[in-house]
C-alpha cells in the first residue's frame, strides 16, 4: 500500500501548535517527529528544530485532505513557525518515529513512550504517547514550566493543572511527590492526560477531569478550537497549595481573581500560581493584573521571547 507523505519543518514552538491544529481538523493517524536535519547543500543554517511527518492512505481523497491540512496550517508558515507542507507520495510509511531525548532542569526527562532508557537515582523520566494534545515537552512555555515547577513543587502539596494538555506537566507534578487535579475543557487533553498518567503509573495521586476553574468554562477553547458547551466548573474555594497554568495570557488575566480564590492561605509552602504560555509582550499586562488580585512577584524562567512567572500571594 502506497501513502501520501506530508511533512514540513518547525520551530521549538511550532510542534504543539501543528498538533493542536490537527485535533481541531480530527485528524488522529500517526504524528512522526524527528530532529531536523541541514541540508548538505544549504549555506545558511535555518531555524527550524524538528521534521513532523504524517501519513494519509494514497486513494482518492489523498489530495483533497492533504489540501485541507495544508490550508489548516498555513498559519503557522505564514508567522515563521513553520514551511509549507511538502507532499509526497512513498511504498511505506516508517514503523518507526526516531526516538528524542529531552532534558529539562536538573532532574526530568522527556521520552516517547517505550523507548527503552536506564534512568539514574537523580533523575525523573515523563513518557508520552505521541499525542494531539497542547504539551508536548518540545515547547519553551513547557520547558520554562517544568523548570519552575522542579524549584517549587514539595512532597503533600495539592496542585491545580489547568489546561492540562498532554498531562506532562500533570505527571511532572505527581512525580514530584505532590497530588494533582488535571482540569482541561478539551476531550482530546482529557484523553492525553488520561493516558500520561498512567503510562507513568501516577493514578493514586491525580484525578483528571474534563473541565476548568470559576469563569474559566465561560471563555471558550482556550487555544481557539471549535466552541464548547456545558464544560464543569471546579469552583475557586481555598482548595490548593500551587496552581500551575501553561496557557494563553488572556485566560490567565481573566482567571486572576478565581486563582487568587482556589488558593490556599498563603504559607512557605502554599500560595503560589506559575503562569506559562504566552512571550515577554504580555509580562506587564500579566504584572499589572496579578499585583491588583493580590499576587507578587517570586521567580521566573526565560527562553527566548518565552517567559514563565511564579507569582504568590501576599500576606495578609
Amino acid at each position: 500500500m502506497s501513502w501520501m507523505e506530508l511533512s514540513l519543518d518547525t520551530t521549538n514552538e511550532g510542534v504543539d501548535w501543528v498538533c493542536t491544529l490537527l485535533a481541531k481538523n480530527n485528524f488522529t493517524s500517526d504524528v512522526h517527529i524527528q530532529k531536523y536535519t541541514v541540508a548538505e547543500n544549504d549555506e545558511i543554517t535555518p531555524d527550524w528544530a524538528f521534521t513532523i511527518s504524517l501519513y494519509l492512505p494514497d486513494d482518492v481523497y489523498a489530495d483533497i485532505r492533504g489540501s485541507e491540512i495544508a490550508q489548516l496550517l498555513s498559519s503557522l508558515q505564514r508567522t515563521g513557525l513553520a514551511t509549507d507542507l511538502h507532499m509526497a507520495v512513498v511504498a511505506e510509511k516508517p514503523a518507526h518515529t526516531e526516538e528524542l531525548v529531552k532534558r529539562i532542569g536538573q532532574k526530568f526527562v522527556v521520552l516517547s513512550a517505550d523507548m527503552p532508557y536506564s534512568s539514574t537515582a537523580e533523575e525523573i523520566t515523563l513518557r508520552l504517547k505521541p499525542s494531539l494534545a497542547f504539551g508536548s515537552g518540545l515547547h519553551p512555555a513547557t520547558i520554562l514550566s517544568l523548570q519552575l515547577l522542579e524549584r517549587h513543587i514539595t512532597p503533600e502539596m495539592n496542585v491545580l493543572d489547568l489546561g492540562s494538555g498532554s498531562g506532562i506537566l500533570t505527571v511532572a507534578i505527581a512525580k514530584l511527590g505532590a497530588n494533582v487535579l488535571a482540569l482541561d475543557n478539551d476531550i482530546i487533553a482529557v484523553q492525553a492526560t488520561q493516558d500520561a498518567v498512567s503510562r507513568n503509573g501516577v493514578e493514586q495521586q491525580v484525578t483528571v477531569i474534563e473541565g476548568s476553574l470559576g469563569s474559566g468554562s465561560d471563555l471558550g477553547h482556550w487555544l481557539g478550537g471549535d466552541s464548547i458547551n456545558n464544560v464543569p466548573t471546579v469552583e475557586a474555594k481555598n482548595q490548593f497549595h500551587l496552581i500551575v497554568a501553561n496557557i494563553p495570557a488572556r485566560i490567565h488575566i481573566a482567571l486572576a481573581a478565581d486563582y487568587q480564590k482556589a488558593l490556599l492561605p498563603t504559607n512557605i509552602n502554599g500560595g503560589l500560581v506559575i503562569l506559562a504560555g504566552f512571550t515577554v509582550d504580555y509580562e506587564s499586562d500579566l504584572a499589572v493584573a496579578f499585583t491588583d488580585a493580590g499576587f507578587e512577584s517570586v521567580d521566573c524562567e526565560r527562553q527566548d521571547e518565552w517567559v514563565a512567572l511564579a507569582y504568590r500571594l501576599k500576606s495578609a
